[in-house]
């Protein structure tokens, strides 16, 4: 377990240019957590725009990313419309680079092909410390409030009641990234029933929450871990019968999939993108058609807002580690 919940857990990127080195570098060029390739001066947990004007970038063409937790042609459509608004606040042509998967966002972002993205909950502080990431909003209902649970979902005729009925089983997760789909209930079932994985019960990895979902739909997995927006809005697009699953746990609300930048964008552009998110008009639009409960985008604080996710990452043994 101890093999394979490593070679999961981290996220593996190639060294991009050189990063300070010597206790004098260390001393201009505090990280804390970060990768060696940033910077972290005023202590915000995100990396630093480049202090050398070179290394900021301008790009012609902006090429976003939605986290790929369902399938990406659905949502290429679902964002026509707000990426159309960003195109014209911004003046720039935007690109929809459909990701396939979580580590393939991370290092697109890294590599510097992929300019703004919405990262999902469990990722962002990967994102964050292994790509340059700089997230700064996050979807919201009409009065503010956001966020979903985890919840653990059997076949609705299975003889698992409760999670402490896990012991001996299959469970499905997601992706070792996912809070909802891995960290979380890893956490969870270790801490509030005394089930460890592998010693009580048998992992495997679907690769995204609607994978997982028609998986128990369809009695391919005996139990898995899921986030429940997703879970929700498949329900509402009508993928399959609600009546053929039932949920045996369901979490505290955690925060949802984040938005950000990567981090050596031109501050004016940057600036400019904030402005198509926050001012975006949600009403009649396909977002909203898509994510029936939110809105809105509202601003977020890493540091403050993710603290939660840290902790989890911290009691999963998670070290934010890229090479």
């Amino acid at each position: 377990m101890a093999s394979t919940m490593k070679t999961a857990l981290i996220f593996i990127a190639v060294l991009i240019g050189a990063g300070f080195s010597g206790w004098a570098g260390a001393q201009d060029c505090p990280r804390g957590t970060l990768d060696n390739a940033y910077c972290d001066r005023d202590g915000d947990l995100v990396a630093d725009l480049p202090a050398d004007p070179k290394k900021i970038i301008n790009p012609s063409t902006l090429i976003f990313a939605y986290t790929p937790v369902e399938d990406p042609a659905v949502y290429q459509k679902v964002w026509d419309g707000f990426l159309k608004n960003l195109e014209k606040v911004t003046e720039k042509k935007v690109v929809f680079f459909p990701v396939q998967s979580n580590a393939a966002e991370y290092e697109a972002m890294r590599s510097g092909r992929l300019h703004i993205a919405g990262v999902n909950a469990g990722g962002n502080a990967i994102a964050v410390n292994c790509a340059g990431y700089v997230p700064f909003a996050m979807m919201a209902s009409k009065d503010g409030s956001f966020g979903y649970e985890m919840e653990i979902i059997v076949p609705a005729d299975s003889p698992i009641k409760t999670p402490a009925d896990l012991k001996g089983h299959k469970v499905a997760f997601t992706d070792a990234t996912s809070n909802s789909g891995f960290k979380a209930p890893s956490a969870i079932l270790k801490a509030d029933f005394d089930l460890v994985s592998k010693r009580d019960f048998e992992p495997v990895f679907s690769g995204k929450h609607d994978n997982s979902i028609l998986g128990v739909v369809n009695k391919d997995y005996e139990a898995a871990a899921v986030a429940n927006s997703v879970l929700n809005r498949m329900i509402d697009r009508k993928v399959f019968d609600p009546a053929k699953i039932r949920s045996i746990y369901k979490s505290q609300t955690f925060p949802t999939t984040g938005y950000g930048y990567a981090y050596n964008l031109d501050p004016k552009l940057v600036e400019k993108i904030k402005e198509a998110f926050f001012n975006f008009l949600w009403e009649g639009s396909a977002l909203q058609a898509e994510f029936k409960k939110e809105g809105k985008f509202i601003p977020i604080e890493y540091r403050k807002d993710w603290a939660v996710l840290r902790k989890i990452d911290e009691a999963n043994g998670v070290k934010y580690t890229c090479k």
